[in-house]
C-alpha cells in the first residue's frame, strides 16, 4: 500500500479548482463571474499535465482502494480533457448568468467522481464515486429551468437514484457473500459463496453502473436528458460520465472474475447496440440521434468489457475505444453547439456555409461508424479481436451487422451537409467551431497513430 497524496496530485487539482471556484464566485459580480471559468479550465490543464506524468511511473495501490495504473491514466487524461471541451462548450452560453460560477464548478465535481469510479477497487469508494459523479450531473441537466429541461432532470433524477438504490443493494449482498468490500478479497470469497447471492448482487450492482454507461436497460434517460439539457451539459452527460462507468466495469469483471460476467455483459452489449441503432433510424432531431448513437457506442464498448479476463485484447480495445468514443462525440455535440440548430434539415449547406464546422462533422460521424482512418475505427478493430479471442465470434457478428446499419442513419446527417443552403444561417461560434475541428483532428491524429501508441502501451 501506499499513502502519498502526491498519487491523487490530478484528482486534487480538480477539487482545488472547484473549492477555489466556489468561493471566487462568493465575491464576484453575478453577472461578471466570468474568471471562474478561466479557474476552473486552469485546474484540469494542471490536472493533464500531473496525469500525463503519472503514467510515466509504475502502478501503485494508494490508500488501497485508488488504483493508479493503465485503466486510471486513460481514464484521468480523457475525462479531463472531455471536461475542459465542456467547459469550453458552455462558457460562452452560460456568460452574465447569476450561476455562472456553479454551472462550471458542478462539472469538476462530476468529473472528479467520473475519474474516482474508475479507479477505485472498492465497493465502498466505488458507491461514493457513483453519487459524486452523479449528483451534479442532475443539476447541470436542469440547469435551463426550462419546462425540458425540468423534465430532463427530474428523469435523470428518479432513474438514478432508482438503480442506485439497486447498486447498494448488489454492494451490500456481493459485500457480505464475498466477506468484504475490496475487489481482491472479493475474487477470493466470492469463488466459495453460493452462486445464486453472486448473482443477484452482480445484476443489482450492474444496475448502477449500466445507468451511468447509458446501456440497457439504464438507457431510458439518454435520449430525454440529450434533448432537454443544454447542449454543452448534453455533451458533457453522454461523454465524461460513460468513461468512468466503463472503466469500472471493466476493473471489476478483471479483479473479481465472478461467475457468468462474459455471459451476462455479451447479452447486454448484443442487446444495447441493436436498440440503440433501431431508435436512432427514425430520428428528426440531431441531439436525440447523438442520444441513441451514444447507445449504440455503449454496446460496442460494453464488448470489451464482457471479455475482461478472457482476452488480452480486452483492455487495450477498451482503453482505446472509450478515448476514440470520447473525442468523436465531444466533437459531434461541439458541431451542435456551434450551429445552434437541433433539426437535420437546419444543417443543409452547413459545408458550403462553414467548411471546418461541416468538415469536422463529417469526420465525426463517419468516426461514429468506425471509418479509417479515425480512431473509433482502432477502437472497433480491437473490440471485434477481443470477441474473437474470447470465443465470442456471434458477438463480433451483431457488432458488424450494427456497424453496417449504422450507416444509414448517420448518412441521413451527412447528405444535406452538401446540399446548397436554403437561406442565410448565423455565424457559427467560433469557441465551439475550434473545439470542434481539435476534436475532428485528434480522432484523425489517433487513428493514424493507432499502432504506434498500442505498441507504447
Amino acid at each position: 500500500m501506499n499513502e502519498n497524496p502526491a498519487d491523487l496530485a490530478p484528482e486534487l487539482c480538480v477539487l482545488a479548482a472547484a473549492v477555489a471556484g466556489l468561493v471566487a464566485g462568493m465575491f464576484l459580480p453575478r453577472l461578471r463571474q466570468w474568471p471562474v471559468a478561466v479557474l476552473c479550465s486552469a485546474g484540469l490543464v494542471a490536472g493533464l499535465a500531473f496525469a500525463g506524468a503519472a503514467a510515466a511511473r509504475p502502478a501503485v495501490m494508494a490508500f488501497e482502494s485508488f488504483s493508479v495504473d493503465a485503466i486510471t491514466h486513460v481514464t484521468r487524461i480523457t475525462v479531463l480533457g472531455s471536461t475542459l471541451g465542456a467547459v469550453l462548450l458552455a462558457a460562452g452560453r452560460v456568460r452574465g448568468h447569476p450561476r455562472e460560477s456553479e454551472h462550471h464548478v458542478l462539472m469538476l465535481l462530476s468529473a472528479l467522481g467520473t475519474i474516482m469510479l474508475g479507479a477505485s477497487s472498492d465497493l465502498l469508494v466505488l458507491v461514493a464515486a457513483y453519487l459524486l459523479a452523479s449528483i451534479p450531473a442532475y443539476a447541470l441537466a436542469g440547469f435551463g429551468k426550462d419546462a425540458p429541461g425540468t423534465e430532463a432532470a427530474l428523469k435523470y433524477y428518479l432513474m438514478g437514484a432508482l438503480l442506485g438504490v439497486l447498486m447498494l443493494g448488489g454492494v451490500t449482498l456481493l459485500s457480505g457473500v464475498g466477506r468484504g468490500t475490496a475487489y481482491p478479497v472479493l475474487r477470493t470469497g466470492l469463488a466459495d459463496a453460493p452462486a445464486a447471492a453472486v448473482a443477484a448482487g452482480l445484476v443489482a450492482l450492474l444496475a448502477g453502473l449500466l445507468f451511468k454507461a447509458g446501456a440497457v436497460p439504464g438507457h431510458y434517460w439518454v435520449p430525454d436528458v440529450t434533448e432537454g439539457a443544454p447542449p454543452a451539459v448534453a455533451a458533457f452527460v453522454t461523454t465524461v460520465p460513460k468513461i468512468g462507468a466503463f472503466a469500472a466495469l471493466y476493473r471489476f469483471g478483471a479483479e473479481t472474475a465472478p461467475g457468468g460476467w462474459a455471459a451476462l455483459l455479451a447479452v447486454i452489449a448484443a442487446a444495447t447496440m441493436t436498440l440503440g441503432n433501431l431508435a436512432a433510424f427514425g430520428q428528426d432531431n440531431v441531439r436525440r440521434l447523438l442520444a441513441y448513437s451514444t447507445v449504440s457506442q455503449a454496446g460496442y464498448l460494453l464488448v470489451p468489457v464482457a471479455m475482461a479476463g478472457r482476452a488480452d485484447l480486452a483492455r487495450p480495445a477498451l482503453l482505446y475505444f472509450v478515448a476514440a468514443y470520447a473525442v468523436t462525440n465531444l466533437g459531434a455535440f461541439a458541431v451542435v453547439v456551434a450551429a445552434g440548430r437541433d433539426d437535420l434539415a437546419g444543417y443543409a449547406g452547413l459545408l458550403r456555409a462553414s467548411p471546418p464546422l461541416g468538415l469536422s462533422l463529417v469526420i465525426c460521424l463517419l468516426g461514429f461508424v468506425g471509418t479509417p482512418p479515425t480512431a473509433v475505427f482502432v477502437g472497433k478493430v480491437l473490440m471485434f479481436g477481443a470477441a474473437l479471442e474470447g470465443g465470442h465470434a456471434w458477438l463480433a457478428v451483431v457488432a458488424a451487422v450494427n456497424t453496417v446499419a449504422s450507416v444509414f442513419y448517420y448518412l441521413r446527417w451527412i447528405v444535406p451537409l452538401f446540399r446548397r443552403p436554403s437561406g442565410p444561417r448565423p455565424a457559427p461560434g467560433a469557441v465551439a467551431t475550434a473545439v470542434a475541428a481539435a476534436a475532428a483532428l485528434l480522432s484523425l491524429a489517433l487513428g493514424i497513430a493507432g499502432g504506434a501508441a498500442l505498441a507504447a502501451s
